[in-house]
């Protein structure tokens, strides 16, 4: 499971860099950051649960 969260938190680092770098692209930035915010906090709410 974490392993999971760590490729989904580069794949959306990795987008949020690709919509900064071409600035035609700010939504993307702007999408990845939403993600990245949202699985480090899911990421977080699972570690927390479990024992």
């Amino acid at each position: 499971m974490l392993q999971l969260i760590a490729i989904l938190l580069v794949i959306w680092l990795v987008l949020t860099l690709i919509g900064v770098i071409f600035k035609g692209l700010l939504w993307l930035a702007i999408i990845g950051v939403i993600l990245f915010l949202a699985t480090a906090l899911w990421g977080w709410w699972q570690k927390q649960k479990s024992p």
